[in-house]
């Protein structure tokens, strides 16, 4: 019997974040950035703004270029699918909406001159998650600790010493989700 090949759908949630993420992505490009500073970057503005809503999660699709999009998909192409399949789609959904609107807030509320774009705080979300997965009762894995002290703690010092356009901050706020709702999901 010739068994045949298919493509399987196998990660719903982490495929449409990724192609929803390359849409932004094309449309930014199409619209010379005005669709991405229009909905896909968080900035301070007025509340009376009603795209201001949205953006608070949807600057997590939206990226600068090419380079910057591929570097976040990558990640979460890699470590997503395991998550989706091991807490399932709606919580892994639920998980990157929460960590998008804490971000976006984040930045809304204390960084009133600069904008917000990309997925690297759900990168970072999913890398702790990922490294909570293993857990077992009583115990803390080795991966969670060298997880936080080579990403978390490398992201402090980068915040500290560099000046690179990249948000740090985000990035521990990922990560200070990931460890949250990986602990939750647990449960």
């Amino acid at each position: 019997m010739k068994r045949t090949l298919r493509i399987q759908y196998n990660s719903p949630v982490v495929l449409s974040f990724a192609l929803l993420s390359l849409f932004a992505l094309v449309l930014g490009v199409v619209t010379g950035g005005r669709s991405t500073a229009l909905l896909f970057s968080v900035y301070r503005c007025p509340m009376r703004d009603l795209l201001a809503y949205p953006r608070f999660v949807l600057h997590v699709l939206g990226h600068s270029s090419y380079a910057h999009y591929i570097g976040n998909m990558m990640m979460i192409l890699v470590v997503g699918p395991p998550l989706e399949e091991k807490y399932g789609s709606r919580p892994l959904l639920s998980a990157i909406f929460l960590t998008a609107l804490v971000s976006g807030l984040v930045q809304w509320l204390f960084f009133p001159h600069t904008a917000l774009l990309g997925a690297s705080g759900i990168v970072f979300m999913m890398i702790v998650m990922s490294s909570l997965a293993g857990m077992k009762d009583g115990y803390i894995p080795l991966t969670l600790i060298l997880v936080l002290l080579l990403y978390v703690g490398g992201e402090i010092v980068d915040g500290v010493v560099l000046s690179d356009n990249v948000s740090q901050l985000t990035h521990i706020i990922g990560g200070i989700c990931g460890a949250v709702l990986g602990l939750s999901m647990r449960r």
